[in-house]
């Protein structure tokens, strides 16, 4: 289970009385003795996450919601991550206070003033991406809202202040400004293969990105000649009118603006939409369902360019060639300069990791549980290229339990193999530098 998933189960039976571990008050917890991390032209409150067991006192590996470290001096902390919270505010600081329920967030920012409460501090681990290695490597944001209510609660406010806490995090870590580094929960990769189907697309379809990225100080604007092979999606949120269905509750959501543009496997309106091979294995195609990431790319994420006919444009997209509108006259696209990844010469196909951990042999061998990754479904094919080329930091933090009383508890286990990240889809990925060559595209 992930930890929205633990999330979501968690309020359902906090709601019915069905837990009975209890709450922590801003002044039990000594919420006004921490000074919250954040800018000084925001404002800011620190209330504490839970950091407790919830059963045998004897069991340490049973507590709740976050895992202590020393980052960045344990590990880097190299990417931020932002979610919805799919309940209100209040009920998002309960539901952290309570140590059952299993997750956390760094911070959670208000819809109505852009208010942030920070709940775990940023050198600690908080339970909340959905992948331990993004975890240990990452700040979460959440945001108060409902993925397919956004545009109702994503408000000026929290573009803002999200943006400004955001901005600070960033320098203070050095996280490049990107949309490789600042992810959407719905950009984060599974740890394996087996798990892409329990990833989360939050914040949605209606978190505006070409707004928020604009806020960060980087708008997207042509910054290559326009037969560049690499591009960045930079469709207007009001005038990209779509139309997604809610396929959890069953419902059509009502068209309108969205950061997401469809994508469609040729170049046709009359193409079955793209199927991501990790949420639809058996060859099925793509749905309009807001929650099908891979049928969608998001204004401001990058694509190296596959193909092009009138109106349409081809770019690699998994490992395949997905099509999306580029009507002439729109500003669908725009040419970009930056970095590409592409499989050496020699090599048929690079394998996808959805994290960057060491080698087995690396571990110290009287170890039990050295950990490393696996492949995801998706490779980068001979010909093809993607986004990319950033190290990705090489390390594995055990942490099992509360006290740190295991051989090695608590421990930042760090990997020679060199990592870059790569937009291998709606996701990012990683890949073995040794594996690919980066080359600059656009000059």
């Amino acid at each position: 289970m992930t930890p929205k998933q633990r999330f979501r189960l968690a309020l359902a039976l906090t709601t019915a009385g069905a837990l009975s571990v209890a709450l922590l008050s801003p002044a039990a917890a000594g919420a006004d003795t921490v000074r919250p991390e954040c800018p000084r032209n925001l404002t800011c409150d620190w209330i504490p996450a839970a950091y407790q067991q919830t059963g045998d006192p004897a069991d340490k590996e049973t507590y709740g919601n976050y895992d202590t470290a020393n980052r960045p001096d344990s590990n880097a902390v190299k990417f931020i991550v932002l979610h919805d919270t799919e309940v209100d505010y209040a009920t998002t600081l309960k539901i952290f206070q309570n140590p059952a329920n299993q997750s956390s967030a760094h911070y959670v920012v208000r819809s109505s003033d852009g208010h942030v409460t920070q709940m775990v501090k940023n050198k600690d681990v908080a339970w909340q991406a959905g992948n331990w290695y993004l975890n240990t490597h990452s700040i979460g944001i959440e945001q108060e809202g409902v993925a397919a209510e956004g545009a109702k609660w994503y408000t000026p406010e929290m573009y803002r202040s999200t943006a400004r806490l955001v901005r600070h995090l960033a320098a203070k870590y050095d996280i490049p400004l990107d949309r490789q580094h600042i992810l959407g929960h719905d950009g984060v990769p599974p740890t394996s293969a087996a798990g892409t189907k329990n990833m989360h697309w939050d914040p949605g379809p209606y978190w505006d990105w070409n707004r928020f990225m604009a806020l960060l100080g980087r708008p997207t604007v042509p910054s290559a000649p326009r037969s560049s092979e690499l591009v960045t999606v930079s469709a207007d949120f009001t005038k990209n009118q779509q139309e997604f269905r809610d396929c959890e509750k069953g419902v059509d959501l009502p068209r309108q603006g969205s950061s997401a543009v469809p994508l469609r496997t040729g170049p046709s309106a009359d193409s079955p939409l793209f199927s991501d091979p990790g949420l639809h294995p058996d060859g099925s195609p793509g749905t309009n369902c807001a929650a099908d990431w891979g049928s969608k790319i998001s204004a401001t994420q990058q694509a190296v360019v596959a193909g092009r006919a009138p109106g349409w444009t081809a770019i690699w997209w998994y490992g395949e060639k997905a099509w999306f509108r580029t009507p002439s006259g729109t500003r669908v696209i725009s040419p970009t300069s930056g970095r590409v990844v592409r499989p050496k010469a020699g090599k048929a196909e690079v394998p996808v990791y959805g994290v960057a951990y060491p080698e087995k042999a690396e571990y110290p061998t009287d170890f039990v549980k050295p950990t490393v990754g696996s492949p995801l479904v998706y490779t980068i094919k001979a010909g093809q290229a993607f986004p990319g080329g950033g190290e990705a930091p090489t390390g594995y933090y055990y942490a099992p339990t509360i006290d740190a009383s295991k051989p090695y508890d608590h421990t930042y286990f760090r990997g020679t193999q060199k990592y870059v990240t790569v937009q291998i889809g709606h996701r990012i990925g990683f890949v073995k530098a040794s594996d690919v060559d980066i080359v600059r595209a656009g000059s």
